[in-house]
């Protein structure tokens, strides 16, 4: 991947939670876990939350891989893949797309008004298949301060709290995330629930830390509300980077929200 012609690559944000993109639509290799987390160092690096590829897709506009921070694959990116739907929308003229995920087909739409709309499909809410290390109650789980487990593709855990900006996520995220009940750990939100339609949450997401922002984050959040009947199943989730609006709907959790295409660059390593 360190080739002398580089690597090219888009930097994306959404509400702060940023990605470098890879459009491998034309060919070339995934980057092995040592290139993305070199890609990651904020310092030494581009720096991004996660790493996402475009691949042609199989029956869908196109085929999506993300990786986190410390290089580990996640099987789904909530707000990236929204920023990468944007792109793909502005480069065809496309106002719906499918794309493949490694956790399922998303829909995705625009919304108008410069913002996009992504189906995440159904939470998960088998122990199973989130997965925990065993049988539990996913609504109630067994550990202090009676969190909710969710999947959105990936892990989630969803504590429900009177202050959130009280909590010392730089110690209560990683403690958690490393829990033994999530064998491939898990991301942790904290939520404060401001009104039955509105909430406020902070983020520590599995293998990056605190961001600003995630959209499988701010789903599973807003699921985890809904099932705990402190919410309806439309909210406006708040998050440190602004604001996203969650609909559990019957064919699935629709998340809808601004993006940004930052810059292009080329890594050279």
């Amino acid at each position: 991947m360190d080739s002398p012609a580089g690597l090219h690559f888009m930097k994306m944000h959404g509400l702060g939670n940023d990605f470098v993109v890879l459009d491998l639509r034309g060919g070339g290799e995934l980057p092995a876990p040592e290139t993305v987390m070199r890609i990651a160092d904020r310092n030494r690096g581009v720096g991004f939350d996660q790493m996402a590829a475009i691949l042609p897709g199989k029956n869908t506009d196109a085929r999506l891989i993300f990786w986190n921070a410390d290089g580990s694959r996640s099987a789904a990116c909530g707000n990236a893949t929204r920023c990468i739907a944007r792109h793909l929308m502005d480069e065809t003229g496309a106002t719906a797309l499918r794309l493949q995920t490694e956790h399922a087909v998303l829909a995705a739409e625009d919304a108008g008004d410069g913002l996009t709309r992504v189906n995440m499909g159904q939470p998960v809410l088998d122990w199973r298949a989130i997965p925990l290390a065993h049988a539990v109650d996913v609504d109630h789980l067994p550990i202090e301060g009676d969190p909710v487990a969710t999947g959105m593709g990936n892990p989630h855990i969803t504590f429900f709290v009177d202050d959130a900006a009280a909590i010392e996520l730089e110690r209560f995220g990683p403690t958690h995330e490393h829990h033994p009940l999530y064998p491939e750990r898990t991301n942790v939100e904290v939520v404060q629930v401001i009104s039955r339609d509105e909430i406020m949450l902070r983020i520590w997401e599995r293998g990056t830390g605190a961001t600003l922002a995630s959209g499988s984050c701010s789903c599973a959040a807003a699921v985890a509300a809904a099932r705990r009947g402190l919410t309806g199943r439309q909210v406006s989730v708040n998050v440190p980077g602004g604001q996203l609006k969650i609909d559990w709907r019957e064919d699935g959790v629709w998340m809808e929200g601004p993006t940004a295409n930052v810059f292009d660059g080329v890594w050279h390593g």
